[in-house]
């Protein structure tokens, strides 16, 4: 846990302690069946936003903190095997591709976990100069790290209860 001299990095890390622990509910127990539930043929899966959320937060804190992503580093890429660039996360993902995504929780949660550390440990490190550094200059205003690290969260929280309801939705229909 970051020391109380470190408020923003304990604010941080709780937010993605969050995201964290809210998909770990969701992937608790679920069947592969539960995890490629659709509503409809045009609606996302629970492992294609748990996958998503975890690849995004990958790719966007391994960027700010100029280290190789796990999804290649730890070998995910390889342990899911889908059908992807390597570079992927999902952004703009038809219908098919969607669906593309058919894991089991245990291996979706691994890859939640490992990208986890790496982000904690990396929030370790930050002081509060380190967060007004701009981080992408394609926006006006330009973007801070605090606003990355806020942005991925917040996104994240989104995509995990996004899940939380597929999940409760394949519940209900008797998946």
């Amino acid at each position: 846990m970051p020391s109380p001299s470190a408020p923003h990095v304990a604010l941080l890390t709780d937010a993605f302690d969050r995201v964290a622990g809210e998909v770990r509910r969701v992937l608790r127990g679920a069947t592969a069946e539960q995890l490629a539930y659709r509503p409809d043929p045009e609606a996302n899966t629970v492992a294609w936003l748990v996958w998503h959320l975890t690849r995004v937060q990958d790719d966007h804190v391994a960027d700010v903190a100029g280290v190789e992503q796990r999804w290649t580093a730890g070998g995910w890429a390889e342990k899911l095997a889908l059908p992807f660039d390597v570079a992927d996360t999902g952004y703009g993902h038809s219908p098919e591709q969607v669906a593309a995504v058919r894991t089991d929780g245990a291996v979706l949660g691994g890859y939640l976990e490992d990208v986890h550390a790496a982000t904690t440990a990396f929030l370790g490190t930050l002081t509060p100069a380190d967060l007004e550094r701009v981080v992408d200059t394609r926006w006006d205003p330009p973007v801070t790290l605090a606003v990355r690290l806020v942005s991925v969260a917040s996104d994240d929280l989104q995509h995990v209860g996004q899940a939380a309801y597929v999940r409760g939705l394949a519940r209900r229909a008797g998946v």
